[in-house]
């Protein structure tokens, strides 16, 4: 499988990096915290660490660590607008479900 975006998201993320001046793509991965266990987290990255995977969507670099991909491998990486909130969305099949204030989830 792999790690994806939309084209809305990839949008935004190149736009992103042009206006930085700087950056390959987007560092995708989990982090243990919150009250279901884990949260994901987004980093612009400047650099391919060793053990990186890498992906590509709509012209976007994805990279994600091998700890992480078993956690996220099959996602999708959506950009929304709802009312005066925007951000990221993440689509994974393997989460099983996600505590109330959204911030974490588990699989």
């Amino acid at each position: 499988m792999a790690v994806t975006m939309t084209e809305r998201a990839a949008r935004h993320v190149a736009d992103f990096i042009s206006k930085r001046g700087r950056g390959i793509g987007l560092r995708l991965g989990v982090r243990t915290t919150g009250c279901s266990g884990m949260a994901y987290k987004l980093e612009y990255a400047d650099a391919v660490n060793p053990d990186d995977q890498q992906f590509e969507s709509h012209g976007v670099r994805i990279l994600v660590d091998p700890k992480s991909l078993a956690y996220i491998d099959g996602t999708e990486l959506d950009f929304v607008r709802e009312g005066l909130n925007e951000g990221f969305r993440f689509n994974n099949p393997k989460e099983k479900n996600r505590c109330g204030c959204g911030e974490s989830f588990n699989v």
